[in-house]
């Protein structure tokens, strides 16, 4: 398993390995990704807006963005590289705030999230959603971080 997290700012260097233990986890928990990959850029609400709008064509900044390596025309189901994540630690820490826990636990959810989103997994419906929320919510248990954790 191969996980690699770089901040831009540095200053968001202390949550790296925050973002790693989830991640770790979080493929962990799923069957046959042992030896995947996956990339995350923590960064800032500028970055992550530009980049929205440059790839999604949404002029906003969201809390994660994911670009998988195993979707459109040429997509390899087998490549070990599942993508790239990309985190707005401000949006991470205002939600936080707003949702009255850790940011660890704040950027641990986005970070799973992200992940399921790289594997295929959406919330378009309220089903899917509810399977989403069920598993993210999983991981996060079993990495200590509830909705209470602070």
């Amino acid at each position: 398993m191969e996980i690699w997290v770089e901040s831009h700012p540095e200053t968001y260097g202390a949550l790296e390995e925050t973002v790693r233990r989830a991640a770790q986890t979080a493929l962990a928990s799923l069957p046959g990704l042992t030896d995947a990959e996956v990339s995350i850029l923590l960064t800032n609400d500028e970055e992550v807006h530009q980049l929205n709008r440059q790839y999604r064509g949404i002029d906003r900044t969201t809390d994660v963005l994911s670009f998988a390596q195993r979707e459109g025309e040429f997509a390899d189901p087998e490549d070990l590289m599942l993508g790239d994540l990309v985190i707005s630690v401000d949006r991470a820490r205002s939600q936080a705030e707003e949702y009255g826990h850790s940011v660890d636990r704040e950027i641990s959810f986005l970070t799973v999230h992200g992940i399921l989103h790289l594997l295929g997994w959406d919330h378009q419906t309220a089903e899917d959603e509810a399977r989403m929320m069920e598993k993210t919510e999983g991981i996060l248990t079993g990495l200590g971080l509830t909705r209470e954790a602070r």
